[in-house]
């Protein structure tokens, strides 16, 4: 992880990009990457090009590494914390094998 903070630091130093990166800038551009992901199965969940799915998958996680710098917080942190929230939500004797929210188990 820390390879790939420090080179999109360099790559947004670089082109002084920092400057468009607020936190709403980053939320917009996680959604649009995300709908572009979204966009890959749109006609067809089967026949999907899996480099284009990486691309876009990329892209997602690119802008939300960007948001985790801009926060000054750790994404293995943060994700792991969301993590031990999720686990006490869905217990695996009540979440195993259906996709039922939390709040109906």
């Amino acid at each position: 992880m820390k390879e790939i903070i420090e080179k999109l630091d360099k790559f947004n130093k670089e082109r002084d990009w920092d400057k468009f990166h607020s936190l709403e800038n980053l939320a917009k551009s996680i959604s649009i990457e995300a709908g572009e992901l979204l966009e890959c199965f749109q006609w067809d969940n089967e026949n999907y090009n899996k480099d284009e799915v990486c691309e876009e998958l990329a892209d997602v996680f690119t802008y939300c590494i960007q948001m985790a710098m801009k926060l000054e917080v750790e994404p293995k942190e943060i994700i792991l914390k969301k993590l031990d929230k999720t686990i006490k939500k869905y217990p695996v004797d009540k979440a195993k094998g259906v996709s039922t929210k939390y709040n109906k188990l």
